[in-house]
């Protein structure tokens, strides 16, 4: 959690306050009840708890997919409130990169391509975003599957791709929805390796989202949404949260 005089220049992301709730049926449904959290330059930050509880929906908020009933968000020290969605989608793609529990790689596309897909969003040269998506590849070891294409690889060099396609703009922070939920368990292992390292080599942020408490283990810091509220995370409640998928 953070409270409400977190210097917003120290940190890549700060949420003050957020209510999300929905009207179905003439009944008020609330997701997220008064969430506050930042997230530091070069953290990483693992948030734990029940299918349910609110995880996925912070962090769509968090990553300008949707917007708060209330409350703030910045990103990289700029309040998104009021911001037009041009203006959103370029913050967006400039400041966040987005991993999920399936990778979303386009299939018609090569690995390469695909990586460089956010670069060549953003109208850079083709042949320079293929050169800064090559030099990620490399990173994530996959420099020889750079022509293969999705259909080709397995799923955890398909998770690998997904995250040199998020890094590959150098973003200030990484959000990641059950990054290695599609995983066997030595694969995810492997990624939780590889995220660990690049968080430390590259100085990227994460945030996580994650059932697994050997990946909320690794964070610098653990948070356990429940019911819509966010904490601190002990060590017992991360397992517990773990054990309940």
């Amino acid at each position: 959690m953070t409270d409400t005089n977190t210097p917003l220049s120290d940190h890549v992301l700060v949420a003050r306050n957020l209510v999300k709730y929905y009207e179905e049926g003439g009944q008020r449904v609330d997701v997220l009840r008064d969430v506050s959290l930042h997230v530091a330059r070069g953290e990483m930050v693992a948030v734990v708890g029940a299918s349910g509880s609110g995880k996925s929906t912070m962090l769509h908020l968090l990553g300008l997919l949707d917007q708060p009933t209330s409350g703030s968000v910045w990103v990289n020290g700029v309040s998104t409130e009021g911001l037009s969605e041009a203006r959103r989608s370029q913050l967006r793609n400039r400041s966040l990169g987005f991993v999920y529990q399936f990778h979303h790689l386009l299939s018609e596309f090569s690995a390469l391509d695909n990586v460089a897909m956010p670069l060549i969003v953003r109208r850079e040269r083709r042949s320079d975003a293929r050169e800064q998506a090559a030099v990620m590849l490399e990173q994530v070891g996959l420099a020889h599957r750079m022509t293969h294409y999705p259909g080709q690889l397995s799923g955890g060099e398909r998770q690998r791709v997904a995250l040199a396609r998020a890094l590959v703009s150098r973003p200030a922070c990484v959000l990641a929805d059950e990054p290695t939920g599609n995983l066997d368990r030595h694969t995810a292992h492997s990624m939780f390796e590889l995220l660990v390292r690049l968080n430390q080599e590259s100085g990227t942020a994460f945030a996580i989202v994650t059932h697994d408490p050997s990946l909320a283990a690794l964070a610098h810091r653990q948070l356990h949404m429940n019911d819509g509220s966010l904490v601190d995370a002990d060590p017992a409640e991360t397992a517990e949260a773990g054990r309940g998928g």
